[in-house]
């Protein structure tokens, strides 16, 4: 497609998608709704796609959102010189967004985001935690559960432990017990986990604090970790579950607000309470910059105690951008709406 405008190309897998591939691959009804429920954020991203396209018009910019299943027809018909690929929606198990970024490599396309490689490692909790403690970060060590047997034992505990599946994210799988107080639990747990959704599980010990999210999207190109939003995300409970991520987002997050069942996170920023572990939390994002290659929009989740005790959670390089709380940091860092922000990004990058 020689000759053609400067355009952004956003690849999303839809929820449908996903979940007529569930069912076809065997997966119960109910499974199958809850793992495509964290594709969401492509749910909640199409009412945006006119905004969007009208906020790349006004930087002189085309805009394509293209679903996954036609990325690898579109990303080779398109000019290498002109293009550029923002990838919504991750996955190299249960979602398959992780191709995405591989496609525009092997098209020789610009992208916004970590390379292919942290895609799929950050898709893989016990893994991206081996390389994460490697780097000398304050990850919780893990245990490995299939279907109820250990293939790597946690170490003790006196605190208990915190049982998530590996592969799965927005908290498919968690659930109100999934703290428990031993080792002989996780192991039951880890089996209701692989009967509802193959997946094996991480078992960590459990870690005191309140939950953060720290944010980052490079608007401009020139910045680094003081553009990261870092903040307390109160959901009323010590961690949230499942539950609570389909009440907010995508096809389940709609039925809960028409039931009147929507209950929005509070967020506070840390450093109005707690600056010395927002400092912690910024040198720990500098830290995988430039170890792990994190760049352009990313975000971290981690537990932080009264004592400014930081712990890392994990991180992810396909943040929910539709998400309440990536669209307030939009609003606090950078002035912006999402749709503002993004086309202003892009716009830096293909300019």
């Amino acid at each position: 497609m020689a000759g053609q405008k400067p355009t952004l190309f956003l690849v999303h897998e839809p929820e449908r998608a996903c979940s007529e591939r569930l069912l076809d691959d065997g997966f119960s009804a109910q499974a199958a709704m809850e793992i495509s429920s964290y594709l969401a954020q492509s749910t909640d991203m199409v009412p945006e796609f006119s905004a969007l396209d009208e906020a790349c018009a006004r930087r002189g910019l085309d805009f394509r959102a293209v679903e996954l299943d036609d990325a690898a027809a579109v990303l080779a018909s398109v000019d290498r010189g002109a293009s550029l690929v923002w990838t919504l929606t991750d996955g190299i198990a249960f979602f398959r967004g992780g191709a995405a970024p591989a496609l525009a490599r092997l098209n020789g396309l610009r992208t916004i985001g970590a390379d292919d490689s942290l895609f799929a490692l950050c898709q893989d909790k016990f893994r991206a935690g081996s390389v994460l403690s490697a780097l000398g970060l304050p990850v919780p060590a893990a245990g490995l559960v299939r279907g109820g047997e250990w293939l790597v034992e946690p170490p003790a505990s006196s605190s208990g432990y915190f049982v998530k599946p590996n592969r799965l994210g927005a908290k498919i799988g968690i659930w109100a017990d999934s703290r428990i107080a031993n080792v002989t639990e996780a192991l039951a747990l880890g089996r209701r986990v692989f009967d509802a959704y193959r997946d094996d599980v991480i078992v960590q010990p459990y870690v005191a604090g309140r939950n953060v999210r720290a944010s980052f999207l490079a608007v401009d190109p020139e910045v680094g970790p003081e553009a990261l939003g870092i903040v307390f995300v109160d959901s009323g409970g010590d961690f949230q579950t499942m539950a609570d991520s389909m009440a907010l987002y995508g096809d389940t997050g709609a039925a809960a607000r028409e039931a009147g069942k929507y209950v929005e996170p509070g967020l506070v920023q840390v450093a109005s309470l707690q600056p010395r572990a927002a400092e912690r939390i910024r040198r720990i994002a500098a830290r995988l910059v430039a170890g792990l290659g994190l760049r352009d929009v990313f975000s971290l989740d981690f537990r932080v105690e009264a004592d400014d005790t930081v712990h890392l959670i994990e991180f992810e390089v396909c943040p929910g951008l539709p998400c309440f709380d990536f669209r307030a940091y939009c609003r606090t860092e950078w002035q912006l709406s999402l749709a503002e922000a993004m086309a202003e990004t892009a716009a830096r990058r293909i300019g």
